[in-house]
């Protein structure tokens, strides 16, 4: 399973470097593979692994901010595996055909 995780803790000012970083460690000692995004965090993993990581995630964001906006994009395909690189690789490949 791949989800794409995009948390803003609101009422913090503009720049959320800081608190995004503290929320990034959550997921990077985890252990599931991960991507950051310019928008987002793109994880893959089992689904109860996933959505536990998605909770401390959201938890760690709701002790930093009173208000948090937390949005989960979920692509669940049967016996998929590395979605990560396989999306992506995928498009490249038919751009690649187009060429």
């Amino acid at each position: 399973m791949l989800i794409e995780l995009s948390i803003n803790p609101l009422g913090r000012g503009t720049h959320l470097s800081q608190d995004l970083a503290e929320i990034l460690k959550i997921v990077d000692w985890s252990g599931l593979k991960y991507c950051l995004t310019p928008l987002g965090t793109c994880i893959e993993g089992e689904w109860d692994d996933v959505m536990a990581l998605v909770k401390r995630c959201h938890e760690e964001a709701r002790r930093r901010s009173m208000h948090v906006m937390t949005t989960v994009r979920i692509e669940d395909e049967a016996g998929a595996t590395d979605k990560l690189n396989e999306n992506i690789a995928s498009v490249e490949r038919a751009v690649g055909a187009i060429n």
